[in-house]
């Protein structure tokens, strides 16, 4: 079991969202459910807006990442550059 954890909805922005995590944290498990995607760590997960702006190819904002959140696990840590989740 994971630390930490972050389900999106499977749709199209969600899955640069998940390009991007999983480009910034080499270490992630994705697993892809029905209509859910699950991204894992054992003790920390980031998410980059600059990262995410990159895949989609235009400007994106960290709180749209609320947009497609289905639920998270951990602590949350939240600027305007990265959304973090981290277990201590």
């Amino acid at each position: 079991m994971s630390n930490v954890y972050l389900a999106l909805q499977d749709n199209d922005t969600s899955r640069y969202i998940v390009e991007a995590i999983e480009e910034d944290n080499p270490e992630v498990t994705i697993i892809y459910q029905p209509a859910m995607i699950r991204i894992e760590s054992q003790s920390r997960l980031v998410v980059r807006a600059e990262t995410v702006s990159e895949k989609m190819g235009q400007d994106w904002d960290i709180q749209e990442l609320q947009l497609n959140l289905i639920t998270l696990g951990g602590n949350v840590d939240e600027d305007d550059d990265t959304f973090t989740l981290c277990w201590n």
